[in-house]
């Protein structure tokens, strides 16, 4: 499993003892609805989901930040259900509220994308958002994926809210440009 650092990050694989970071970014009310799941309720709920999604994963990372050694969010490379080629992954992540607007995602994003590219040689790597999710969209674009449409009716939500996911995509040729 690669380690990814970046001048103030650390992408590393989460651990059980990430937990009680997890469940604070996890619980709290606008981080999980804007990405389609519900706030944590108990940290045996974060367990649950760290056990099923994030641990042991190649290319799956919990966003450590330096200054405090402390996981403030988590980010992966992941089979993209909506394509049927493995030489595209999706790029999914989130981070701790606390954390917003101050450049952390953008900075994890791009070291991603560049091990995606460099070192998995992946074709494409797509991302999706809701399209009231102006934050995702504004990293999106920072991160130069090109905006593909809208996929209408695309995801049914925890709440069973169904929603569009506005679809983008970063092809290797174009990264390497």
């Amino acid at each position: 499993m690669a380690i990814l650092s970046t001048e103030r990050l650390i992408m590393r694989p989460l651990q059980i003892d990430d937990l009680d970071d997890v469940f604070n970014y996890s619980c709290t009310p606008n981080v999980g609805p804007n990405a389609g799941w519900k706030p944590h309720e108990s940290k045996e709920e974060t367990l649950e989901i760290m056990n099923a999604i994030f641990l042991n994963k190649d290319t799956v990372w919990g966003i450590e930040q330096k200054e405090t050694g402390r996981i403030i969010g988590s980010i992966g490379l992941i089979d993209d259900q909506k394509r049927e080629y493995d030489m595209v992954k999706m790029i999914g992540y989130a981070i701790g509220e606390a954390y917003w607007g101050k450049g952390f995602m953008t900075e994890a994003i791009k070291e991603v994308i560049k091990f995606g590219f460099e070192e998995l040689h992946l074709a494409a790597i797509s991302a999706y958002c809701f399209p009231f999710n102006k934050r995702s969209k504004n990293i999106i674009k920072k991160c130069n994926f090109d905006y593909e449409g809208t996929l209408k009716m695309a995801e049914k939500i925890f709440n069973g809210n169904v929603y569009d996911n506005d679809c983008y995509l970063l092809t290797a040729q174009r990264y390497s440009s």
